[in-house]
């Protein structure tokens, strides 16, 4: 596990959830305008159409009649803007960021995977990662320990020429 990579992916995803969040807060900010500016335009249109409408309708049926087709039609309008309005974003920017999104998800969970495999390959066997330390040691020791007990042998034969 390379704790670069670990910070690098974790700084990818940081920033593409930022561009995530980021487009889809100007998709609902966009969509709540579009949908404020429609109801505002829809209102005063309404009004002068339905005005109009009514005056017609009267002549021809009642005038609870004609109030009662001008509310429908006057719902069917508002309902085909609140449809348009809530659309989906579409666009490939936000399918680029949540396959980069993906990606950086991916490849942490691989560095946590190797970490895993590292830590439980420690606890299950500890001697596994201990032996590569240790046998430069052993070796070591054991030309020390070579060297001090050929330096008595020498210095009891020299002893013993004298």
């Amino acid at each position: 596990m390379n704790t670069e990579n670990v910070v690098k992916h974790l700084r990818v995803l940081w920033r593409t959830d930022r561009i995530i969040a980021d487009i889809r807060l100007r998709h609902l900010l966009v969509g709540l305008g579009l949908r404020a500016f429609a109801a505002l335009i829809a209102a005063f249109g309404l009004l002068m159409l339905e005005l109009s409408a009514y005056f017609a309708l009267v002549q021809i049926w009642s005038a609870i009649v004609a109030a009662a087709i001008l509310g429908a039609v006057n719902f069917a309008i508002a309902g085909i803007l609140f449809i348009i309005a809530g659309r989906s974003p579409s666009g490939r920017d936000i399918e680029l960021a949540n396959e980069i999104h993906g990606a950086s998800i991916e490849a942490l969970q691989l560095e946590a995977r190797a970490l895993q495999a590292q830590v439980s390959g420690a606890v299950h066997h500890p001697l596994s990662t201990i032996v590569p330390v240790l046998l430069p040691l052993i070796a070591i020791i054991i030309k020390s320990l070579r060297k001090t007990a050929k330096d008595p042998a020498a210095a009891t034969s020299r002893e013993a020429h004298s």
